[in-house]
């Protein structure tokens, strides 16, 4: 247990993990359509970013070209990138991760579903992005809730 930060006078206690294991969850969200579409991963690379835009590119209905917002990562700028001839790759400028709406949909995860608890291994970590996935991300008004970017609908 430790403690966390809190209203002056109380003192709660919240779960700390001291052992780690990752889960990598990714993700595309378009407000207008309230959809979004994911992949949940054991490790990161090109290649599964490669894969991630493949399975995206094919989801898209076929007169539709999607514009994919993303930060300045490693493996967003590879020079094995393959992007799909549907999406085109708008990369942000460093240090500004409020002008990706898909930051809420993360904020919104951790604090509602992720953070403060104990996964006894990487497959319950695996599930815990797999259940709050379908909890928040399946359902279209949520989605336009949550990642709401007013700024991008003029552009």
């Amino acid at each position: 247990m430790t403690r966390v930060w809190a209203k002056r006078g109380t003192r709660p206690t919240a779960v700390r993990q001291t052992q780690y294991g990752y889960v990598y969850v990714l993700a595309a969200v378009s407000t207008s359509l309230g959809m979004a579409e994911g992949m949940i991963a054991t490790h990161l690379d090109t290649d599964i970013i490669n894969r991630f835009l493949e399975a995206f590119s094919n989801r898209l209905p076929s007169d539709l070209h999607a514009v994919l917002v993303w930060d300045g990562a490693g493996f967003h700028q590879a020079k094995e990138l393959r992007c799909p001839s549907n999406v085109t790759l708008v990369s942000l400028p460093p240090y500004s991760p409020e002008l990706n709406p898909v930051e809420n949909l993360w904020h919104y995860l951790k604090s509602h579903y992720w953070s403060n608890r104990r996964y006894a291994n990487v497959d319950t970590l695996f599930d815990a992005a797999q259940n709050a996935w379908q909890a928040t991300c399946l359902d279209s008004e949520t989605m336009r809730t949550i990642c709401a970017a007013p700024y991008a609908e003029s552009a």
